[in-house]
């Protein structure tokens, strides 16, 4: 195998092709935004991704990046604080994605070709490799493709199938924005309503606000229309959320779901990170992306193509199974429907402070 074609230039991708080019392949990263993507709550660089990035020489530049959150702090409509909780512990790097995404990719454009602006349209494979029709550039032929482009991956449907087939909407939604207010850097704040969350993360000088909310699909349903649906009569700092958000243009918006495949890879196509298995709530799901793209690269170094995929899959699982069932407790736990299950939260982490 010499030829590789990484679809996605983010977490999963950027990894991936770092391991893969230090190891000998030509590889190539297409990504069909124009440059990295700026938005996006923080996330965690934590268990078997820390080895990971102290191997690839990161772990330094990823914790001069990374935030100061120590605690949530659960706050009523004016503001008071009504309980706590702890969110860092151990070895783990809590670091805006953009940040995260950036640096992994700029550690693998030394070694791989990164073209951003184009994507696959067409996936034709056999016993040997694959022609890869692309949307700008000419038609070129791989050894290998790999998707690492996410809950929403073109390669998973193009090669696998619809995505009805695999992704399963949970009952929750995600919305971030950037504000311009600076905060208390070691405490993430939320307001919690019926079904609905306003957090405030400090971030590294700049907030981040994240809407978690449960509902339906919305096809069709412009993301600040369902925001402000949801969220009409919602106190503290909602209004003032609500009317960055209508004026953002690096508004965040997806429907949190749930990846599910029967396998991971099909001939020599594959697929990584949350293209293969999206089960993350809390932003370990980067750390599982970081893991997976180095244990698949581990593989493919030793081992011939077929063989490499089954080992690949066979030892990532076993990380992301337990993450999987884990979600919808954790759903629960952030975002009670009711108003009694709010107060039973509140209450247990009173007592247990």
């Amino acid at each position: 195998m010499t030829r590789v074609l990484v679809v996605g230039a983010g977490i999963a991708g950027s990894t991936l092709a770092w391991w893969l080019a230090r190891g000998g392949t030509e590889v190539t990263v297409v990504e069909r935004t124009a440059g990295r993507r700026s938005s996006g709550s923080p996330v965690d660089v934590r268990g078997a991704a820390t080895p990971v990035v102290a191997r690839m020489g990161l772990a330094e530049q990823l914790r001069a990046a990374a935030t100061r959150t120590t605690e949530m702090a659960l706050v009523d409509e004016a503001g008071r604080r009504i309980a706590r909780m702890p969110v860092q512990s151990g070895d783990g790097i809590e670091l805006p994605r953009a940040d995260l995404a950036r640096i992994l990719g700029e550690a693998a454009q030394g070694s791989a070709e990164f073209r951003f602006g184009d994507t696959v349209t067409a996936l034709a494979g056999d016993p040997h490799g694959v022609d890869v029709t692309f949307a700008q550039a000419r038609p070129e032929r791989f050894d290998l493709v790999v998707g690492a482009d996410g809950l929403h991956s073109r390669v998973r449907r193009l090669a696998f199938g619809p995505d009805s087939r695999f992704v399963r909407h949970l009952g929750m939604h995600v919305a971030t924005v950037a504000l311009d207010g600076a905060a208390d850097p070691s405490t993430v704040r939320m307001h919690n309503a019926p079904g609905r969350a306003l957090a405030i993360h400090p971030a590294t000088g700049r907030e981040l606000a994240a809407f978690l909310f449960r509902g339906p699909l919305a096809p069709g349903v412009a993301p600040i229309d369902l925001l402000d649906a949801t969220y009409r009569g919602v106190g503290w700092r909602v209004p003032e959320v609500l009317e960055r958000a209508r004026a953002a243009d690096d508004l965040w918006y997806d429907a949190v779901s749930r990846v599910r495949l029967p396998s991971w890879s099909r001939g020599r196509i594959a697929l990584v990170g949350d293209a293969a298995s999206c089960v993350s709530l809390l932003g370990e799901g980067s750390s599982l992306a970081i893991a997976g793209a180095a244990t698949l690269a581990a593989a493919l170094a030793t081992e011939p193509v077929e063989v490499a995929l089954r080992r690949y899959e066979h030892a990532h699982r076993r990380r992301t199974t337990p993450r999987g069932r884990a979600a919808g407790v954790m759903s629960h736990f952030l975002v009670p429907a009711t108003g009694g299950g709010i107060a039973l939260r509140n209450r247990a982490l009173r007592f247990v402070a």
